[in-house]
């Protein structure tokens, strides 16, 4: 791939910084992201960089990075390929020392003293970079391979020292920016804490502070999931569910569920229903007024159905029984750039055709593919299939299949009043369909039965807190894929 500067939409606001105390970062748009550690310094700038990739692959464009270490600073461009180009690189100057001049004279008389002349710049600073210099290190990794130029020599008698290391100012701080272990507010260990004997939370506790935390990011830029599965009843409804009211309970971005169903879906008989009945052909419609600059963020409200209290928002599909219009590629454009303009996370329901114009539309947008399953074969294998199908497309589908969650769910079929054994069977048969198809995805999650995920309307509140401890989690592995 050969782009050069000027053909890079660049994204101005990312940053690599690393400090000569070890530390490193990457901030884009503002918001800081840790670097993991490394042993070294060319650890630390490796890692550095697979955070801007991944970067790079979220947006699906080359990005310019402004990096800056101990030994230098400049730009690069990097390409969602990884594929690294380098703008320019400036190694930081090594430092000399003039002769000291002569002393003054001592004299009753006024003695005008010859100042001497400063060391030539070459010494100070290095000279700009040429395009032969720059065109030197394209395509190189951070640091680029060194640009050898001719310097001009020294003058006679200057005498050259072991280069000086200043730290910057800017690389340091009196503020303490470790993180603060709250105490336990969980179990034997809280009720110890709240009666004034403060203890450390334990790893299950630390590991949902760690999924919550996870799921509570701001991401620059709207975000667009797709639960996906070909067969109907694999709970990708009751997912799309409890997806955005984790998402919207916790990071407070606004979140709307959309029921993108080729005619009638069921997204809208699960949730609360608002004051009107419009639909997602109602917000088509008026598209136009929607994503005027003049339009006050409010009117969105005319259009999706608010739940009070799991505080996302319900795109309803048609449900105009007489009706027979079947959303359009060209529809799904148009409804996700009001979407997109009103919300930072977009969740989508799914019909059960992976040829359908919208279904294929869909997937077009999405960033973090969800495939549910229910411990039934027939369930597991509809859902093995859609991801055959998306990764035989290549591109762009086949690397949402790679990368999907799959949220392998205990029979919702199954009854209050289901027996011992009964249950048991469920569990070990979620297990195996699990395990089939770990090694195949990013990652893969269980969720325990939960009568409440069976009929009527959903309400996190309702369900049983190991399933709402197995939802965060589901949701914090979404979460990741961002």
């Amino acid at each position: 791939m050969s782009t050069t500067p000027t053909e890079v939409l660049a994204f101005p606001n990312i940053k690599a910084i690393i400090s000569d105390n070890g530390t490193a970062e990457v901030v884009v748009a503002g918001n800081s992201r840790v670097v993991p550690a490394g042993e070294t310094l060319q650890d630390l700038r490796d890692n550095a960089l697979a955070l801007v990739v991944a970067e790079a692959k979220t947006l699906q464009r080359p990005v310019r990075v402004r990096i800056e270490d101990p030994e230098g600073h400049g730009e690069l461009i990097v390409h969602p390929d990884g594929n690294v180009e380098s703008v320019s690189y400036e190694a930081r100057p090594a430092r000399r020392r003039a002769e000291a001049p002569e002393p003054m004279p001592e004299t009753p008389s006024p003695t005008v003293v010859e100042t001497p002349a400063p060391a030539p710049e070459s010494m100070d600073a290095p000279a700009e970079p040429t395009a032969a210099a720059v065109a030197a290190v394209d395509r190189q990794p951070w640091p680029p391979n060194p640009v050898v130029s001719e310097a001009t020599p020294a003058p006679a008698g200057a005498v050259e020292e072991a280069p000086v290391t200043r730290r910057s100012l800017k690389e340091t701080s009196f503020l303490v920016s470790a993180p603060v272990l709250e105490p336990a507010r969980q179990g034997w260990r809280g009720a110890l804490t709240r009666l004034g004997l403060r203890m450390d939370p334990s790893a299950e506790e630390l590991s949902e502070r760690e999924d919550i935390r996870t799921v509570s990011q701001h991401w620059p830029g709207p975000r667009t999931i797709a639960v996906v599965n070909r067969k109907g009843g694999a709970n990708k409804t009751p997912t799309v569910v409890m997806l955005s009211a984790i998402l919207a309970r916790y990071s407070g971005a606004a979140t709307v569920a959309w029921d993108n169903n080729e005619s009638q879906g069921t997204l809208g008989w699960r949730t609360e229903k608002g004051a009107h009945d419009r639909s997602v052909l109602d917000l088509i419609d008026s598209s136009t007024e929607l994503l005027s600059p003049s339009t006050n963020a409010a009117e969105i409200a005319k259009f999706v159905h608010h739940q009070t209290a799991d505080k996302f928002d319900v795109l309803r599909s048609d449900e105009n029984e007489e009706g027979d219009h079947e959303v359009t590629a060209e529809e799904v454009d148009i409804a996700h750039q009001v979407l997109t303009r009103y919300y930072r996370l977009v969740v989508m329901d799914s019909g059960n055709t992976a040829r359908a114009a919208n279904w294929r539309r869909m997937i077009h947008h999405t960033n973090q593919l969800v495939v549910p399953v229910t411990a039934i074969e027939d369930r597991a294998e509809a859902a093995r299939l859609t991801l055959q199908t998306l990764e035989s497309r290549g591109g762009h589908d086949a690397e949402l299949a790679r990368n999907a969650v799959v949220i392998v769910s205990e029979s919702t079929d199954a009854k209050r009043t289901m027996s011992g054994d009964a249950l048991k069977r469920a569990k070990d048969e979620a297990q195996r369909i699990a395990d089939g198809f770990e090694p195949f995805v990013r990652a893969v999650v269980r969720i325990p039965y939960d009568p409440a995920l069976v009929n009527g309307p959903i309400r996190y509140e309702a369900l049983q807190p190991a399933t709402q401890r197995a939802w965060l989690a589901a949701a914090a592995a979404v979460a990741k894929g961002f």
